[in-house]
């Protein structure tokens, strides 16, 4: 082994960086993780309640298994910026940096702008370290991590670990994900497997279990009115059965269920099939395919996919066997694509795809108009779970300084199939065969106050049998 110096020169063994190592002390509560770690196995999911020390056991794990191991670490939060607050610029309660965690005479080097830390291992060799934000999924791609901590992982986007893992199989490598629940959404689903699955170590604690906050300042907070008992569940508790907190639509899904309208929901091919999308350049495009069959609407499909052309999305159109009818998109999609100069509605018109612009509302009230819409809705289980996932996931922003939702929806892995659901909710009534309400109106002034008011219906020029 090759020992490392200290900043003043005095060489250190390995007992000496170990001992610095073991800076941190876990709770007792935080062991069984990393004995399941240290005992061999390569998949754990630990949920835990709000303010239980995760992150600092998640993170001091990985700064050994750095020491002890070259390789590329991610510690991956939902967003950039969380990973940046909770750790990059985070401090302890005891008043230090969360930063100092990494001993600083292996640090060879740190860059803030990106978020990385490089530092010696036992061997003498290098591990880097790096937060990132699943919010970012492709820059995940193609890369090489031998230890991944996946923190408030109810939150993240779901594809973020579904393409990390075959590459921790491939490197023999391993996946930490810590979480408080959020409703029954992807954690939920991966929860199901973990405690199945021999080869995953799954724990659930609540804050009976850890004492970490007293039960009196819960309580306290629940008289005051200052958490509401789902959120005191959820948060303190652990429970999966209650509704995300904020969430737009996760009750409406809940009735779904128990009306037995969530489940297979198979193509009638007499009738038309529509879709509703939402464009995205840099973010994903989705397209939720439906019927409009009498007074129920009917979700059959969906798709969803990111950084490809709309020849792709067209192609995706086509090789289904739906006769469609209405294309519903944002008004966005006027937008010139970059080196072509053609908007992208001229694009897909040159493909054979004509669009039709969704009509202009808030998205307050569109929201309104998704709700009013589960009513007559059907969801077909197997086909739209990436939808159904991002519906109960969808969810108002919540300022923690204020401890108060904002009216605003929160912007994250959800928002692209919600804004393609939101705009099929608005311009449901564009997809309905026969005259459209514009026409209707219409022949009805005529018929009450044009120049043939006066005649008989059969000669009225508004008459569907009139023959000019």
């Amino acid at each position: 082994m090759e020992f490392v110096s200290d900043p003043i020169g005095n060489e250190l063994t390995e007992a000496d960086v170990r001992q610095r190592l073991n800076r941190y002390e876990p709770r007792p509560y935080q062991l069984p993780i990393l004995k399941a770690l240290d005992s061999g196995y390569k998949r754990v999911l630990a949920v835990m309640p709000r303010r239980s020390g995760k992150d600092i056991t998640a993170l001091n794990y990985m700064i050994r298994k750095m020491w002890e191991c070259p390789g590329v670490y991610y510690y991956i939060f939902p967003t950039y910026a969380q990973a940046k607050k909770v750790i990059w610029d985070s401090i302890t309660n005891e008043g230090r940096r969360v930063l100092d965690y990494f001993p600083e005479d292996l640090i060879i080097s740190k860059n803030s702008q990106e978020m990385k830390i490089r530092m010696k291992t036992i061997d003498g060799k290098e591990s880097l370290f790096q937060l990132v934000g699943s919010d970012n999924v492709d820059s995940l791609v193609g890369t090489n991590p031998r230890g991944c901590v996946f923190s408030e992982y109810a939150l993240q986007d779901p594809h973020a670990y579904q393409y990390i893992s075959p590459i921790l199989v491939a490197n023999g490598g391993w996946a930490l994900l810590i979480s408080t629940p959020r409703g029954r959404n992807s954690m939920w689903a991966l929860k199901q497997i973990a405690e199945a699955s021999p080869d995953w170590f799954y724990m659930r604690l609540t804050v009976e279990d850890t004492n970490h906050i007293p039960l009196e300042e819960i309580e306290r907070e629940r008289r005051e009115g200052i958490m509401s008992e789902d959120m005191i569940l959820q948060e303190y508790y652990c429970s999966f059965t209650r509704g995300i907190e904020g969430a737009y639509y996760a009750k409406y899904l809940d009735t779904l269920v128990r009306e037995q309208r969530l489940g297979e929901v198979p193509w009638e091919n007499g009738f038309k099939v529509h879709t509703a999308w939402d464009i995205g350049v840099r973010d994903s495009t989705t397209i939720i395919f439906f019927q409009s069959i009498g007074q129920t609407v009917r979700i059959i499909d969906c798709y969803e996919n990111s950084k490809e052309g709309i020849e792709h999305y067209v192609s995706v159109l086509e090789n289904k066997p739906y006769t469609y009818g209405k294309h519903i998109a944002p008004h966005d999609i006027r937008v010139r694509e970059w080196g072509s100069g053609i908007t992208r509605i001229e694009k897909a018109r040159q493909l054979g795809v004509k669009f039709t612009l969704a009509d202009e509302y808030s998205i307050q009230d569109g929201i309104e108009a998704g709700r009013s819409l589960f009513s007559k809705l059907w969801i077909d289980q197997k086909r739209c779970e990436p939808l159904i996932k991002a519906l109960e996931n969808y969810r108002q922003e919540y300022d923690s300084k204020k401890r108060i939702y904002k009216t605003r929806p929160l912007h994250d892995w959800s928002s692209h199939f919600a804004d393609c659901y939101r705009y099929l909710a608005v311009s449901l009534p564009k997809t309905r065969d026969g005259l459209s309400a514009e026409e209707l109106n219409r022949r009805y002034a005529m018929a009450v106050q044009g120049p043939g008011a006066n005649l008989p219906p059969i000669f009225r020029d508004d008459n569907p049998g009139y023959i000019r």
